[in-house]
């Protein structure tokens, strides 16, 4: 591993550090990613949660996916900044939104998940790996 991935909220209340490289990182078009993002998609770096230290308590947040799981999502209770998310389907790996990356050149997009949702005014790039849906795990 080069650097440890830091990142944090805006407020400097909630940090993490991951002392592991990501296994992917993907722009996500489903309903609960475009709604948790606030705009078309959401960009997100999954890496090992056994790897990951949170400071700070954020808050959470608990929805139903459409595969019927779980994500819990985690935020700043103060300033409200989108931290991160864990699904009861891989419970130890944690998707770290990449707009709280400390260095955001960490996050390297290699696939678009749930592209059969994507707004039609939500570029996606014809490079990555595409999925309609969720891929299998670690696949592409």
């Amino acid at each position: 591993m080069t650097e440890p991935i830091k990142g944090g909220c805006m407020c400097g209340a909630v940090r993490y550090t991951c002392m592991a490289e990501p296994t992917f990182a993907a722009h996500c078009h489903c309903d609960n990613c475009r709604l948790w993002s606030g705009t078309g998609h959401s960009s997100n770096l999954a890496v090992r949660k056994s790897a990951t230290t949170v400071t700070g308590t954020p808050a959470t947040y608990v929805r139903p996916t459409d595969t019927g799981h779980t994500v819990t999502r985690s935020f700043c209770a103060t300033c409200g900044v989108h931290l991160f998310a864990v699904y009861s389907i891989a419970p130890d790996e944690i998707l770290l939104n990449a707009a709280s990356l400390d260095d955001l050149t960490r996050f390297k997009p290699d696939r678009v998940l749930y592209a059969s949702r994507r707004a039609a005014w939500d570029y996606t790039d014809p490079s990555l790996a595409t999925f309609e849906r969720d891929p299998p795990p670690h696949q592409a």
